[in-house]
């Protein structure tokens, strides 16, 4: 299977349902209320989960969230939030087993401004990047707390 996934801690993630149902050749992944269509792999602490229209992770948990459907040529539209301190991502075309990041592929979603990361990351970590393939342009991320599309 190679699907869409999510995969680290500490994000909140609210996919325009309502604009993209209506929207003509895109298909909402989030009905906004639960996790339907989405199968979670490798739970760690409470996983994802789905609160006031958003999914969330919570701190301590994530594991890896993908769609139940596989999907080939796509473009893919959500807003995040991030915590100081995040890692995420967002991967594409990944099969269920093994590292998505290496298997398919992750897009970083991450709070690379965070002290933990600083003087740690490659150029293809930083938040927005192919992980550890192609380095992304920076600046686009929004400081931790309010929402990046």
């Amino acid at each position: 299977m190679k699907a869409l996934f999510l995969s680290g801690s500490f994000i909140l993630l609210a996919a325009a349902a309502a604009q993209s149902a209506s929207e003509p050749g895109f298909t909402s992944l989030f009905d906004g209320e639960t996790l339907k269509g989405w199968k979670m792999v490798d739970k760690r602490g409470e996983g994802y989960g789905v609160k006031d229209g958003v999914i969330y992770c919570a701190k301590g948990g994530g594991g890896r969230l993908f769609t139940e459907k596989e999907y080939s040529d796509f473009v893919v539209r959500f807003e995040f939030k991030l915590e100081p301190g995040s890692n995420n991502g967002l991967g594409i075309r990944s099969p269920l087993e093994g590292d998505p990041a290496y298997v398919g592929m992750e897009l970083q979603i991450l709070d690379d401004s965070a002290p933990q990361y600083a003087d740690k990351l490659r150029p293809a970590q930083y938040h927005g990047s192919v992980y550890d393939v192609v380095p992304a342009h920076r600046g686009a991320l929004k400081k931790p707390g309010g929402w990046t599309h």
